[in-house]
């Protein structure tokens, strides 16, 4: 497979309305790269396995990394109180202020209400700025409580480092992970990107007006880099290199409330799934019109990275790992969730109402029996998203799927309490209250 991948990854574009995307594994030891289509439709220049890609959330496991090396030198545990090693850190509760660790941070249970995306300058100061306006925000659940990605969290993971090290956190990164491991295509400032041919991401099908997230957002996903580069990151903690113990950021921190997304738990920064029967480590990643997808499989030492920008990426990264891992390793990637063949009958009213936490608002209406959802994008980010319908079909009594129109890929949603009877939905990784 290995000799034509570059055309089959052509066609795969092709059929997601990718413009461009290029891909890096590690199998039996030895590294392949691939590429294909453009990095920009406006200028039509082409991707190569060398081309820069914003890797988005994926960064998240390299913040974490970055703090599991602190504590492997005795510069906290993950169980330290955050405000023991950030003074003046505070959040909208007060007892969530002064309890809530490094753990929660990195397993996104703290309940702070984690998509704040604020733009504190491109000043060495920016995350320090952004850590104090987190006094504001209020708690999405209870501390420990569920489970909800959180921006924020790693944000404030961000500035633990910078204080500990004494440094700005892009230069910590270079210094912990970066240099050590030889990588000389990860970089964070796009003006260092730009000595490199970078990707644009696309949004209906047209370059982006925006390049990237501002860099407050850092910790939280601003790294670009090459697939090989990522690939090299993920063997480090494969095979050593790095970490003490690497697999002790594996260990299942909380189950993810819908495991039809991205995997049944989280551990310490990665995401933790099993497929057919094989441990599945994995983070991805979106950012302004560009998506990533890391996966690592213990069991067989293989290691996929795979990028792009625009398009249908979700069902392109879907299709691609099912039919690259069945080559390499005769694993079954399972299916999406998508609706049942006989038509489920469940009270579906019940679950009408307002959702709502910082970034996004969810409508849900009842319609022919089914439920509507309108999904809206509030704050910093609300211009570079039009709102968006869909109808939701039950495939249990609390678990409903539906698509974007145009979209391929099935979307899932689960409604559940927590332990005190408030009600959420959980879809995109993300836990949203019903506030009305």
């Amino acid at each position: 497979m290995a000799g034509a991948m570059d055309d089959w990854l052509g066609e795969l574009i092709a059929a997601y309305d990718v413009p461009g995307a290029a891909v890096a594994y590690l199998h039996q030891g030895e590294m392949h790269e691939s590429a294909a289509g453009v990095l920009n439709r406006r200028t039509g220049a082409q991707v190569t396995p060398d081309s820069l890609f914003q890797i988005g959330s994926v960064t998240k496991v390299w913040t974490a990394t970055q703090l599991a090396l602190l504590a492997e030198q005795g510069a906290l545990t993950l169980d330290t109180p955050v405000a023991e090693l950030l003074p003046g850190f505070r959040v909208g509760d007060p007892e969530v202020t002064g309890t809530v660790t490094v753990r929660h941070l990195l397993s996104h249970t703290s309940g702070i209400d984690g998509d704040l995306f604020l733009d504190t300058g491109r000043g060495d100061d920016c995350l320090e700025r952004y850590v104090a306006a987190c006094a504001d925000l209020a708690q999405n659940h209870p501390l420990g409580a569920t489970q909800s990605y959180c921006n924020a969290g790693f944000v404030i993971a961000g500035r633990v480092v910078e204080h500990l090290t004494g440094t700005v956190w892009d230069q910590a990164l270079r210094e912990q992970i970066i240099e050590p491991l030889g990588l000389t295509h990860t970089w964070t400032l796009p003006e260092d990107v730009l000595r490199f041919g970078a990707a644009v991401g696309h949004v209906d099908g047209e370059p982006s007006s925006v390049w990237g997230l501002m860099r407050s957002c850092g910790p939280a996903g601003l790294i670009t880099a090459r697939p090989a580069d990522v690939v090299a990151f993920g063997r480090a903690h494969l095979e050593g290199g790095l970490l003490k113990d690497p697999r002790a950021l594996w260990e299942p921190q909380v189950a993810i409330p819908n495991p039809h997304t991205l995997g049944t738990h989280w551990g310490i920064g990665w995401i933790l799934d099993e497929w057919d029967g094989q441990r599945v480590v994995s983070h991805g990643g979106n950012t302004i019109g560009q998506s990533s997808m890391l996966w690592m499989l213990p069991g067989t030492g293989t290691i996929v990275c795979a990028v792009a920008n625009g398009g249908h990426s979700a069902a392109f990264f879907h299709h691609l790992a099912t039919e690259l891992f069945r080559e390499l390793d005769g694993v079954a990637v399972p299916p999406v969730l998508g609706p049942t063949e006989q038509p489920v009958e469940v009270d579906a009213a019940r679950y009408a109402g307002v959702y709502e936490r910082v970034g996004s608002r969810m409508t849900v209406t009842v319609r022919d029996g089914g439920l509507r959802l309108l999904m809206e994008v509030t704050g910093a980010l609300a211009g570079l998203q039009e709102p968006a319908e869909l109808d939701l079909l039950p495939v249990d009594d609390v678990t409903f799927v539906g698509r974007l129109q145009d979209d391929p890929q099935w979307l899932s949603a689960v409604f559940y309490e927590l332990a005190d009877g408030s009600p959420y939905v959980h879809m995109g990784v993300r836990a949203t209250p019903k506030i009305a």
